[in-house]
């Protein structure tokens, strides 16, 4: 029998405020899983616990800056000793600044390298050691298509998200032997709220050029939606996925198997 359950599995889903890590942490608790979550700001936290709440989910918040090493190691001791030993990490945090690069400073560069590179690496850290005390985990990393492909304005995610997909591998080599699964998920073109203005039909009722750009890259022809990673995710986070290891996901609708449609 396949075994999708995650009855009485501890998740800590980061960055899990709204968007994409809500929508994971949900699944998670539909499928038995217990919920710890960190956003950077109390306003945040108050308005996502509102929100779990609402749909009936009961959650372990926390305000956890994930670049700094030390607040990571408390937020994990607590939620160890609160929930239990973490049997699953989702390294959801993430930012993206589109700049070109000749304008883009050091500094900038640097702030989305930590939060989406080195932020996964200190999460992870942690939460080994008692991953290989209980004698299993699953690590799922939130990576990119741009962890694949490059593209105008975005090259510090871009170099982030493709860092990300190497520590994944890295973590399923190093750790592989202690029955740790390491994978990613990369979306694709997510319809979300701020993505919203790009798909409002125009006033002669043509596609918004972006809109237009993404559907014809894509072979399902649409964006997809938050509700198309749910399932992935509970698949690399559950014991069906005890034999994947080291792989990145991307749940994408195809675009990066897709050269694109011939002119007419």
């Amino acid at each position: 029998m396949i075994n999708f359950s995650l009855k009485g599995k501890v998740a800590l889903v980061t960055g899990a405020a709204y968007g994409i890590g809500m929508a994971i942490a949900e699944a998670y608790a539909e499928a038995g899983a217990k919920i710890a979550f960190n956003c950077r700001s109390q306003h945040h936290l108050d308005q996502a616990m509102a929100d779990y709440k609402a749909k009936g989910i009961d959650t372990l918040g926390y305000i956890c800056d994930v670049t700094k090493e030390e607040d990571v190691k408390k937020m994990v001791a607590d939620i160890e000793q609160k929930l239990g030993i973490i049997d699953i990490l989702v390294n959801n945090a993430g930012i993206i600044k589109r700049i070109p690069m000749t304008e883009m400073s050091a500094e900038e560069f640097r702030q989305v390298i930590d939060i989406d590179l080195t932020a996964p690496f200190i999460v992870s850290k942690a939460v080994i050691p008692g991953m290989i005390k209980k004698g299993h985990g699953k690590i799922i990393n939130i990576c990119s298509m741009m962890s694949e492909l490059g593209r105008e304005t975005v090259s510090a995610y871009a170099a982030a998200k493709g860092g990300l997909k190497m520590l994944t591998r890295n973590i399923c080599s190093e750790y592989g032997e202690y029955n740790i699964q390491c994978n990613g998920i990369g979306p694709g073109y997510i319809a979300t709220p701020q993505t919203a203005p790009l798909r409002e039909r125009q006033a002669d009722g043509s596609r918004h050029p972006f809109d237009q750009f993404i559907v014809s890259k894509t072979p399902a022809g649409r964006w997809g939606t938050v509700e198309d990673l749910q399932g992935p995710a509970v698949f690399l986070a559950s014991n069906a996925s005890d034999f994947v290891n080291g792989h990145i996901l991307y749940a994408d609708g195809g675009i990066l198997a897709y050269i694109g449609k011939q002119p007419k």
